[in-house]
C-alpha cells in the first residue's frame, strides 16, 4: 500500500539521539505526560463528539 512507503523505519540511533537532546535541554518535568494527555483529549474529544453527534442525527433521520 501507498502509505507503507511513507512510514519510516524505526532506527534505535535516531530516538537515543533524541532522548540525548531532550535531557540536554532540560529534560521533561513530573507533570509534562499528564499535561500532554489533557491537552491532547482537549483537542481530539470536541471533534470526536461533533461527529458522533452528527451520526447520531443522521441515525435519529433515517429512524424516524
Amino acid at each position: 500500500m501507498f502509505f507503507r512507503k511513507r512510514l519510516k523505519k524505526f532506527d534505535p540511533e535516531k530516538e537515543k539521539t533524541l532522548r540525548e537532546q531532550i535531557e540536554a535541554e532540560g529534560g521533561l518535568e513530573k507533570n509534562d505526560g499528564l499535561a500532554m494527555v489533557l491537552s491532547a483529549l482537549l483537542v481530539f474529544l470536541p471533534i470526536a463528539l461533533v461527529i458522533l453527534l452528527v451520526l447520531v442525527l443522521v441515525g435519529y433521520l433515517f429512524i424516524s
